[in-house]
Order: structure tokens, then C-alpha cells, then sequence
């Protein structure tokens, strides 16, 4: 089992502010769940906690990125979508400025405080602002490595994180979409922590005598759909897996490539219907909405008749 992303996440941060002078960190009073802390108390001068203001945070950030700083604004990610949408398209987006949304908490692992703290949206609202990339890392390792890819970034980047330790996936040389698992029956695309399950799903499948090919997808935006492509020319089918509202998130976005280019298969996709999530334990939460190796597996077993 890995750390958990968050603690990933505040490590790489602390690693970097010593290469990185330009980078400084922003938190709205949250940092000792976000681990943005870590980054605090190596470099004190660069931290700079806003308190429970998002959107005033996100426009000082923007402020400091004019001025040659390299900012990561930390908090919880459904504050930040919501409270801070106007600040972030505004001053971040149509400035085109090197900010890093990093969002703590997504998806449902924020599961005992319930609808009011769980971003499912954050992916359909963030993929909508011009200039804005998208990632949802799968794993921690991945987490780091979308940290460091942003730092590389011109322009604003929104990286989603899990609260949760989730199990590690195969090591990538860089943020993208990776193979987890071959196979000639059925294409499973993996958003977030969803690839974990998408695995233990894969091997279910095996005993039926399926061979699924299992992809964790972490770009959003811009999507790194060729591996996708390829797999699908293969298998002709395609299974997109998301901890997310289906409108407008990453199956959303999967679709909207395939048609454009013409693409033709059998399709089908996992994720929060319409409807807001209630509070519990994170696992047996995420199976009530579909996301478990069961849900994925019958899915795929479907597509598969």
C-alpha cells in the first residue's frame, strides 16, 4: 500500500523549495491536512497561511506569479473550484499565469464529512478554463510527478488529490497514460485512483478468461488519449472509470475525442451519476457509486457479450 497522496505531495514540496526558489506555497488553513505544513516549516518565508479565504488566496498567488514566483495553492479542492472559480478564470487563467491548483481531498475522500466537502466536479469545472491543465494523479508517486511536471509549466496547472493511501501502480517515466496490464478483450481507462481498482478488476476477469487492457490515465487536460486509441483498435471495446460526476468529466472527455476523430466502439462508463454523495467510509463509499474491481468487472463482462 502507498502513503497517502497528500503526505506524497507535502514531502515533494519541502524536496523542491530547495531547488526551486521561485516556488512558494498558499494554504487556507488547512496545511496540516494538505501537508503543505512540511513546505512551512523547511521554508517559512515562502508559506504563507491565508486562512479561510480561498478566493482572496488564489488572487494573491496570482499576484506573486506576475512577480516571478512560482506559486501552489493548497486546500481542499472543492473550495477551491467553487469559492475560488471567478478568482482562478480571471486573474490565473486569462492571464495565462504559472499557478499550481493543487486540490487536497478530491473526490469522495473527504468521506465522513459528506456532500459538502466531496469534489465531484472539480475535473468538469477545472477542464473548462482555457489554459488550464488537468491532472488526477492515481498513486503517490504520481502525485509527485505531477507536481514536478507542473513546476515546468508556463501556464496554470490543477492537480487533484486523494486523502486516502492507495495501492502503488507500475512506475511511469512521466505523467500520461500508461499501460497497467495487457489484453486483447476489452480496453479499461482508469482515471485517479479508479486505476487500482480497474487492476483488481482485471485479474476477476482473467479467471473468466477475459483479458482486459488496463490503462490509469492521469492527464485530463491535455488528454493523452493515443494509448487509448491503439488499445481500442485491439479490443474494440472501451470501459472509462472515474471518482467523479459522469457530466463533463474524464469519460466526458474520452468521448468527445473518440467522436471527433471517428473513432467506433462498444463504450461504457463508471462514475458518480447525477446525484450528490452521502458520508461513510471511503471504500464502502466509493462501491455504493459503482467504484470497486466488482462494479468495473461486471461492466466489462457486459461489453464483452
Amino acid at each position: 500500500m502507498s502513503e497517502a497522496m497528500r503526505d506524497a505531495f507535502g514531502k515533494k514540496l519541502a524536496e523542491l523549495g530547495a531547488t526551486h526558489p521561485e516556488l512558494v506555497v498558499l494554504d487556507a488553513d488547512v496545511s496540516s491536512s494538505t501537508k503543505s505544513a512540511l513546505f512551512g516549516k523547511a521554508f517559512p518565508d515562502r508559506f504563507f497561511n491565508i486562512g479561510v479565504a480561498e478566493a482572496n488566496m488564489v488572487d494573491i498567488a496570482a499576484g506573486m506569479a506576475t512577480a516571478g514566483y512560482h506559486p501552489v495553492v493548497n486546500a481542499f479542492a472543492i473550495f477551491l473550484a467553487l469559492k475560488a472559480t471567478d478568482q482562478i478564470r480571471n486573474t490565473i487563467c486569462y492571464n495565462n499565469l504559472p499557478v499550481i491548483i493543487a486540490g487536497a481531498y478530491g473526490g469522495l475522500s473527504d468521506s465522513f464529512d459528506g456532500a459538502s466537502h466531496q469534489s465531484i466536479t472539480d475535473i468538469a469545472i477545472m477542464r473548462a478554463l482555457p489554459n488550464m491543465q488537468v491532472i488526477v494523479p492515481s498513486d503517490a508517486a504520481q502525485a509527485q510527478q505531477a507536481l514536478e511536471y507542473a513546476l515546468t509549466q508556463k501556464g496554470p496547472v490543477y492537480i487533484r488529490l486523494n486523502r486516502n493511501p492507495m495501492p502503488d501502480l507500475p512506475p511511469i517515466a512521466k505523467i500520461g497514460t500508461v499501460r497497467c496490464s495487457e489484453g486483447t478483450d476489452v480496453t479499461i481507462a482508469a482515471n485517479g485512483i479508479t486505476a487500482s481498482f480497474a487492476n483488481e478488476a482485471a485479474a476477476l476477469l482473467a479467471k473468466d478468461g477475459i483479458k482486459a487492457e488496463v490503462f490509469s490515465a492521469p492527464m485530463v487536460k491535455p488528454l493523452d488519449v493515443k494509448p487509448l486509441i491503439e488499445s481500442v483498435a485491439k479490443t474494440g471495446k472501451l470501459l472509462c472509470v472515474e471518482e467523479h460526476v459522469l457530466a463533463g468529466g474524464f469519460a466526458s472527455a474520452v468521448s468527445e475525442v473518440f467522436m471527433k476523430e471517428g473513432i467506433s466502439c462498444r463504450f461504457d462508463a463508471i462514475g458518480i451519476e447525477d446525484m450528490f454523495t452521502e458520508s461513510g467510509p471511503y471504500e464502502p463509499l466509493l462501491a455504493k457509486y459503482g467504484i470497486s474491481a466488482q462494479n468495473i468487472a461486471d461492466h466489462a463482462r457486459s461489453l464483452c457479450k
